[in-house]
């Protein structure tokens, strides 16, 4: 069965743990894993230690090799399909979004520099994002989350990581009612199995994707997860790879 890695961190720059590509794939040895969502890791992106961070021309040029690497890994690596996502942060760079990049990623935790939400850019960012009908990877505080979906971005293609484990928790968005949306989307990494099968219990399987959270999460174990999962082949199959690659199409 074929399997796509919905949640891989990614990069040559940040090395603590290691998360390039060869580090990956080693990490996937043995496992039908083919394919990886890549994103870069966070320390290539901001100063996540820094709540009062403040961009500037070194950061920028920090955010643009982080980028490229994707974009040549996806072009390089062989026998191995690299999906490359665009990481949005102040700047709101939606002129990069034409170079190859199959979706974004849009992340903050709570003791973080925050995004600029008020910027008119950002605005101008999330219509290119819905012109071009790209997924985000939304990581986000509950309230923004919320925010997010039901006004910023309605009809935007969101997916919630970790079954929105650190976006407010999995049962407060499901009694928010956004698992019910059609446009929101959940990845399994690093969640319970408890919010897993719920999941699948509740709303099924069209919208649910698997993903890893590499290096933080284990691809063998996040993907025993999904295969002891007490549903049919091709449910696992949607769950593996086929949302993903209908969301990317």
């Amino acid at each position: 069965m074929r399997v796509i890695d919905s949640h891989v961190h990614c990069g040559i720059q940040d090395r603590f743990p290691p998360q390039d590509i060869e580090t990956y794939r080693a990490a996937c040895k043995g496992l039908p894993i083919g394919g990886a969502v890549v994103f870069p890791p966070v320390g290539e992106v901001y100063d996540r230690y820094d709540p009062s961070f403040v961009d500037s021309p070194e950061w920028r040029k920090i955010r643009a090799k982080a980028h490229d690497y994707l974009l040549v890994i996806a072009s390089s690596v062989k026998d191995f399909v690299v999906y490359p996502f665009f990481f949005v942060w102040n700047d709101f760079a939606w002129q990069e979004l034409d170079r190859g990049f199959k979706g974004i990623k849009w992340h903050r935790h709570s003791n973080e520099p925050k995004y600029n939400y008020n910027d008119p850019a950002c605005e101008i960012m999330i219509n290119e994002i819905r012109k071009r009908s790209m997924p985000v990877v939304l990581e986000e505080e509950f309230t923004e989350t919320v925010v997010f979906i039901r006004e910023r971005a309605v009809g935007v293609k969101v997916i919630i990581p970790h079954l929105g484990l650190l976006n407010g928790g999995y049962s407060r968005i499901k009694s928010e009612g956004l698992w019910d949306l059609p446009n929101v989307y959940a990845d399994t990494a690093l969640a319970d199995r408890f919010a897993i099968e719920d999941y699948v219990k509740t709303y099924g399987t069209e919208k649910l994707l698997f993903g890893s959270d590499f290096p933080f999460g284990d691809p063998k174990r996040e993907l025993r997860k999904i295969m002891d999962l007490s549903i049919s082949e091709s449910e696992k199959a949607r769950i593996l790879s086929e949302n993903i690659l209908q969301l990317m199409k």
